[in-house]
């Protein structure tokens, strides 16, 4: 104890017995108390309300009020000194209760002493500034876990939360009450996934930089990289302490960077092979219309007409690929995206009903947006095609829908039809790659262009044997 004075509330409704417990006092040596006493329940709350104390001794007798119902109430009114009950006898039922409510010490009267309280002082004090100093370390790191922008959580070993930090459930758009009524694993996307991470961490204890696919309560997928350990509380039970990185952003980053070096790349070769079979070709269009003026010969005309629509069919290959590859020129308008659906659509349509297929559409009449209409068109109008395509016939639901979230708008095309391969999907939009037996794989390629010419983004989820799904992702009309 410090030599201070300490400022004591003393609550008995016995004044001899306060007049002989304060005498215990004044005897401790070395140590000064201000002691204030409380003669009624009543008039310890109004006390306690009034005056904040460094410690409180509360008989357990009060009237027809306890020490322990007063502690109750105390507490209620902010009582955060700690309390000590003094009672005629022992009873270790009001012991327990009272230690389980929050009180530190409990004395019996007729075994007090000077020793005795002196003691008993120093051990609630000392526990006291131990536990306000634990509280004030848990204050301050909650405050610094509360206000961090990293998703963090901890789970039980069967998965469900504990605790999160704001960021998490701002992670996956669930409010902190259905947060807590999830399992952490229940988030992934691929059961394979769940599975490997479950594992690892039954195996291993930790997992460290873990790429997987989560999904949010509004069904968004999310690319995140997760660090998880096992650990120990201080009743030595284990749970799970995890951090989540988002890194959507990231992967998409990287995958449009990608796609735009192999675009460039792509238009590098197409324009030197253009200009090294043009050159020929040239010749070989002259040399064609030399020979028609000598040659008289059906048979040889004949050859001469398969030679030069192959040569136009040549050239015109040739212009497709340099279109491809070259950065889409835009010219923009503000236009509705049901107008622009619409319209795309009603392109599509004879091949959608030939196919008996069956077309489910949703999107408002307010989204608009900033695009190069015929161009877009284009780009969509290809993704539809391919969707079609995919489908059999009498057994496909093409589903189009447009939303609008925060500042940007959404469109999605899904289907139902064979679906692509995780494979196929990471070189989607490479020029010249085509799964299709008669394609070139260039159509999606200059879907990607005209999409990057928007400042848009084109994402494709697909699982094989059920379906694919394109997001074109535009940015609103401010």
């Amino acid at each position: 104890m410090k030599d201070s004075t300490i400022k004591l509330l003393l609550v008995d409704d016995d004044e001899d017995d306060f007049l002989l417990t304060s005498d215990y006092l004044k005897d401790i040596e070395n140590q000064k108390f201000d002691i204030d006493w409380a003669f009624s329940f009543d008039n310890a709350i109004e006390k306690i309300k009034k005056k904040q104390y460094d410690l409180c001794f509360f008989d357990f007798l009060l009237g027809s009020k306890t020490g322990i119902d007063l502690l109750k109430v105390g507490i209620e009114h902010g009582l955060k000194s700690p309390v000590i009950l003094l009672t005629g006898k022992g009873d270790q039922r009001i012991d327990v209760e009272a230690m389980t409510l929050g009180a530190f010490d409990y004395l019996v009267k007729s075994e007090l002493d000077s020793e005795k309280l002196e003691r008993c002082i120093r051990y609630s004090l000392e526990r006291a500034s131990t536990l306000s100093t634990l509280r004030e370390s848990e204050r301050k790191y909650r405050n610094i876990f509360d206000q961090t922008k990293e998703a963090i959580f901890t789970a039980r070993l069967d998965g469900t939360f504990n605790y999160f930090t704001p960021s998490t459930a701002e992670l996956f758009g669930y409010t902190e009450e259905e947060l807590y009524q999830l399992k952490s694993y229940s988030v992934f996307v691929r059961a394979a996934d769940r599975r490997q991470f479950i594992n690892q961490l039954e195996a291993e204890g930790e997992i460290s930089d873990f790429e997987v696919l989560l999904e949010t309560k509004f069904g968004e997928k999310k690319q995140c990289s997760i660090h998880c350990n096992r650990q120990l509380d201080s009743d030595g039970n284990p749970y799970y302490l995890g951090i989540i990185h988002d890194i959507t952003a990231r992967k998409k980053e990287e995958r449009d960077s990608l796609l735009f070096q192999k675009m460039a790349a792509t238009g590098r070769l197409v324009r030197t092979l253009a200009h090294e079979v043009r050159n020929p070709l040239t010749n070989i269009n002259l040399s064609i219309e030399q020979m028609e003026v000598d040659f008289e010969d059906e048979d040889a005309k004949f050859f001469i007409d398969i030679i030069r629509r192959n040569s136009q069919r040549i050239n015109d290959l040739i212009t497709e690929l340099l279109n491809t590859s070259r950065p889409s020129e835009v010219t923009f308008s503000r236009h509705t995206l049901q107008e622009i659906l619409e319209s795309t659509i009603e392109q599509a349509i004879d091949r959608i009903n030939l196919k008996n297929i069956k077309l489910i559409s949703n999107y408002p009449s307010d989204i608009w947006i900033d695009v190069d209409k015929a161009k877009i068109q284009i780009a969509l109008l290809n993704i539809i095609i391919n969707a079609v395509e995919a489908m059999k016939e009498g057994e496909g639901i093409l589903k189009i829908q447009a939303t609008q979230r925060n500042k940007f708008a959404i469109v999605t095309i899904e289907d139902n039809g064979v679906g692509i391969s995780q494979e196929h999907i990471e070189r989607l939009f490479e020029p010249y790659f085509t799964s299709k037996n008669n394609g070139i794989g260039l159509g999606l390629a200059a879907t990607l262009n005209i999409i990057q010419s928007h400042k848009a983004r084109v994402e494709v989820e697909s699982e094989l044997g059920k379906g694919t799904k394109f997001i074109i992702t535009f940015t609103l009309v401010s």
